[in-house]
């Protein structure tokens, strides 16, 4: 099965943009002839980087509440013309398309960060909301209640994930490893070195395939009137890191740096099970008799 983890710069705050661009990339992987597609965290419209929404502790200002209204205006409600038009691109493609999106709920005046996934027919079957939005992306994001938390059987394999920091979220990754995870997706905005090795830990840990994928963004391609909230000597915002990695936590590609690109790896669901004969995080390496897991089902 090929699988295409999509690292790529988004055309910030232009949704229309960056659906088109989306399509481009889609049909690029559909062409390697690939099953499953894989887009980073809030590619639509994009990571907000750098960006304070006019936001400290115990004051807001005008134009910050300017800029929150450009992000949303440019955020994905679910459904909509939106999710049709990446539906159709999973149709299309004959292929599975997991992509983030900054999500706005139209009732609750909320943003979430959020992963949706299209099966070939091109239906969305499944939305995760991120658990746990980070530092200051409390800002703009909500938190998701939980409920999501899901692996998709699916004809490729189980497959499911989480976004960005909640993959240091021991118990959430356990909720995953307890549906007997095979493909694991972690979109990400996190460019450290130190990401590279939470993908192999997962991978390990899990013994399940691991997709990481993230952006890579320059400051210069922001809209100019965001431009100034970062130093101009600050050129490249994120260098990137998507990687694939087997179950044994041997990467299979990248990780892809400083530039944009598609990376293609055929994964085998049988090494998933080779990989359990000596680890087995829900099996025989769990001791229930000792630990006693519930999560929210």
């Amino acid at each position: 099965m090929i699988t295409a983890v999509i690292q790529a710069e988004p055309i910030f705050f232009n949704l229309g943009a960056t659906l088109e661009k989306t399509e481009r990339l889609v049909r690029e992987a559909a062409g390697q002839r690939a099953e499953l597609i894989l887009f980073p965290e809030s590619f639509l419209p994009g990571y907000p980087r750098g960006l304070s929404f006019g936001t400290v502790v115990g004051s807001r200002t005008a134009e910050g509440r300017e800029h929150w209204l450009d992000y949303w205006n440019n955020s994905v409600s679910v459904p909509s013309i939106t999710t049709d038009l990446l539906g159709d691109m999973a149709r299309e493609a004959g292929a599975w398309l997991v992509i983030g999106i900054t999500e706005k709920d139209e009732r609750e005046g909320s943003l979430y960060c959020s992963l949706l996934y299209f099966n070939p027919d091109g239906e969305l079957i499944h939305k995760h909301r991120k658990l746990k939005p980070t530092a200051a992306e409390r800002i703009v994001w909500g938190e998701g209640d939980g409920s999501t938390l899901q692996v998709l059987d699916t004809p490729l394999g189980k497959i499911g994930g989480l976004i960005c920091w909640e993959n240091y979220m021991p118990l959430a990754r356990m909720s995953l490893y307890d549906q007997g995870i095979q493909i694991y997706l972690a979109p990400t905005a996190d460019e450290r070195a130190t990401w590279q090795a939470t993908m192999q830990h997962i991978a390990c840990e899990g013994r399940c395939f691991v997709l990481g994928c993230n952006q890579f963004s320059l400051r210069e391609n922001y809209p100019e009137v965001y431009q100034k909230e970062i130093s101009p000597d600050r050129k490249v915002l994120s260098r990137g890191g998507s990687v694939i990695v087997s179950p044994l936590g041997e990467v299979l590609a990248g990780p892809l740096f400083d530039t944009e690109g598609i990376l293609y790896a055929d994964l085998d669901l049988e090494d998933t099970v080779k990989g359990k004969l000596d680890f087995a995080p829900v099996g025989h390496y769990s001791r229930p008799d000792v630990f006693d897991f519930q999560w929210k089902k």
